[in-house]
């Protein structure tokens, strides 16, 4: 099996592993009547990434997230050649979460909660949604820089990338679900035929990892020292 194959595989088993504990959080909250909360919600999550970035990590980089793909490239830490073939993996692996939760929960809770597919809250323009998650994504994207992309990054980077993505739904969560991630979207709402707004799915998260790989590349990336090759 070549690198490549292995890379495209970890991150679809891995897009797998994460969305079908993150996606399942919000069914099970709905099925216990509340009682996941918020905070389980986030945790699920943010636990559930730690844990994939840490095992397929040092297989496929632990991006699991197309938004991460796309700022990564932006970045110049990851080859734009195969930004098409992780975001396939990616959606393929999303999807396959979404009918996992379709086989195994309650039918009234998947239609509830669309498969745990995130939403934009009543009263939140689009406008307003679409920034929210361009800036959780920029966060997110901020700390895959700092703690799994830069050479002098501290040995934290599942541990880092998941506490991002908890207190992201923390913060925006009830507004918007924090998806940032259109994979996340689109894995279950694509089973689930929920396609409301999705737009700000793709707009904000791709937007917020544009900054942040720009942000990276010019603003905040280790500067190098020049070898001198004077005697």
């Amino acid at each position: 099996m070549t690198a490549t194959t292995r890379s495209l595989l970890a991150e679809f088993v891995g897009t797998f592993f994460f969305f079908s504990i993150g996606a399942g959080a919000i069914i099970a909250n709905d099925v216990s009547g509340g009682q996941v909360g918020l905070i389980g919600v986030a945790l699920a999550h943010g636990l559930a990434l730690a844990v994939v970035v840490s095992m397929f990590g040092p297989t496929s980089g632990g991006h699991f997230n197309p938004a991460v793909s796309f700022a990564l490239a932006v970045g110049g830490a990851f080859p734009w050649p195969r930004v098409l073939p992780y975001w396939i993996a990616q959606l393929a692996g999303g999807i396959l979460a979404g009918l996992f939760a379709l086989a195994v929960y309650p039918e009234k809770s998947r239609i509830a909660t669309h498969l745990g597919t995130p939403a934009v809250a009543a009263g939140v323009s689009d406008a307003a949604a679409i920034l929210l998650e361009a800036g959780l994504t920029l966060f997110l994207v901020l700390a895959v820089f700092g703690t799994a992309v830069s050479p002098s990054a501290p040995r934290i980077a599942g541990f880092g990338i998941g506490l991002t993505v908890l207190v992201d739904i923390l913060a925006g969560g009830p507004l918007t679900g924090a998806a940032m991630n259109p994979a996340r979207y689109f894995g279950t709402g694509i089973p689930a035929l929920f396609f409301e707004r999705w737009w700000v799915y793709v707009v904000g998260p791709l937007g917020g990892g544009l900054l942040g790989g720009l942000l990276w590349r010019y603003v905040f990336a280790p500067v190098v020292p020049a070898v001198s090759t004077q005697r």
